[in-house]
């Protein structure tokens, strides 16, 4: 998959605190008796799948198109309608336009972030960031959470991700597989990095250190953190790479072709193929990034030029497949970029960043589809009424896996931090 580079490289916060409750018409109070009284589903998710739109996509040509707005604000693309009565989608996404009944879409999203790596990290944490702590991205909270198994790897970025484990320390970050599998072609492990650049070789090699130092120092104190560290890090890693469950899980080259055709024959589609494989065989998170989202110019040819497309078809099979494999239920799903674009075109023929207003889908894990949850106003400037924040959608994805997201983590230094600072729950998506 291409590496993508946004515009800034990669600011200041306005609180937003107002949250999504009241535009729902339930308050936290009346979600929680929902809850008591089984009114409101329990959380399902046992594993994630987190889709990142790297650049920040247009929301006002995707999934909340004004097609009444001024002719400098709506774009050229027209709306069809979904399988969802009165939601409608871009034109040119007709094949999620016929399974939006599997997960919903969030409008009127919105915070104040409009740089690329403070956005990135507001959407990938729930956290508002700081200077002062680096918060953990949703893949190293589940991981933390939801132990898996030994001989796999509990939380695989296809591949990279912005998501960091942060303070929770280094044996929570993603193996990031640093390339994307091509259709019908086995896909090797062995071609992983670790983090930080450090690849299979590396961690061989650590293998032949450890036996150098276990001969050398064999009187040494066992307790030695070093020698602990390297030992348990390289063994870790050892077990998955050498894992034949492992390694059938990233080889998509097994997969039906039935299942493997509707992803199509590019990068994401085949990352999203491959994020189904390994949710499948046990892994607990999955993240596929997706760039090139940062249009300040030429956002209409290079939307029609197969971007689009791409995301259309990625997006609906990973979806659909994850129904027919009985897996949706117990997946929760999160698409987001950093922030929106603006609402009016510039003399670029672009769009330039907008955090006033975006869009994220959610779906499984309980979480319920087929459903429009907030709005922007009429020319997508902003939230009509109250804004969802960041941190509703982190509480709301949390909620889907069963991990409490007011639960208190402590840094190296002993600080507690909540898992989501100022999270809540979104009750639509749940009632």
């Amino acid at each position: 998959m291409a590496r993508h580079s946004t515009c800034d490289g990669r600011t200041r916060r306005d609180v937003l605190k107002a949250g999504v409750l009241g535009m729902t018409g339930l308050n936290l109070a009346g979600y929680l008796r929902g809850v008591a009284r089984g009114d409101v589903q329990p959380a399902k998710a046992k594993s994630a799948i987190f889709i990142s739109l790297g650049g920040g996509p247009t929301h006002m040509d995707t999934f909340d198109l004004k097609p009444n707005a001024p002719a400098e604000l709506r774009g050229e693309f027209k709306p069809i309608a979904t399988n969802v009565p009165g939601v409608e989608f871009c034109e040119l996404l007709p094949k999620l336009a016929q399974c939006a009944d599997k997960f919903a879409i969030l409008r009127g999203v919105s915070h104040t972030l409009a740089a690329h790596d403070l956005g990135a990290k507001y959407m990938n944490t729930g956290n508002r960031p700081i200077p002062s702590l680096e918060f953990p991205g949703y893949g190293a909270v589940v991981s933390k959470e939801l132990p898996t198994r030994e001989d796999l790897p509990a939380f695989v970025a296809i591949p990279n991700t912005p998501q960091r484990a942060g303070y929770l320390g280094v044996q929570y970050a993603p193996l990031q597989t640093n390339s994307s599998p091509k259709a019908g072609a086995p896909y090797s492990v062995r071609g992983f990095s670790l983090g930080r650049g450090l690849t299979i070789t590396d961690i061989e090699r650590r293998q032949n250190l450890l036996k150098d130092l276990d001969t050398a120092f064999r009187g040494a104190d066992e307790s030695n953190e070093l020698i602990g560290g390297l030992d348990e890090f390289s063994q870790q890693a050892h077990t998955i790479i050498s894992s034949p469950r492992a390694r059938e899980a990233f080889d998509i080259s097994r997969e039906s072709p039935a299942i493997a055709q509707p992803f199509g024959d590019q990068p994401f589609g085949q990352g999203c193929l491959l994020a189904c494989r390994l949710i499948e065989a046990g892994v607990r998170f999955a993240t596929v990034t997706f760039g090139g989202w940062d249009m300040h110019r030429n956002v209409f040819d290079t939307l029609k030029n197969g971007r689009l497309a791409q995301l259309d078809d990625g997006l609906s099979a990973l979806f659909n497949t994850l129904a027919v494999k009985g897996l949706l239920d117990s997946t929760a799903v999160f698409v987001t970029g950093e922030f929106g674009r603006t609402p009016k075109i510039n003399p670029n023929v672009g769009r330039d960043h907008w955090p006033r207003a975006m869009f994220c889908l959610l779906a499984g894990g309980g979480m319920k589809g087929g459903q429009a949850i907030g709005a922007s106003d009429d020319q997508g400037m902003g939230p009509a009424g109250s804004p969802i924040t960041p941190d509703a959608v982190a509480g709301s994805f949390y909620r889907a896996l069963g991990i409490d997201f007011h639960k208190e983590y402590h840094t190296s230094t002993g600080r507690p931090v909540m898992i989501v600072r100022d999270g809540d729950v979104i009750p639509q998506l749940f009632a």
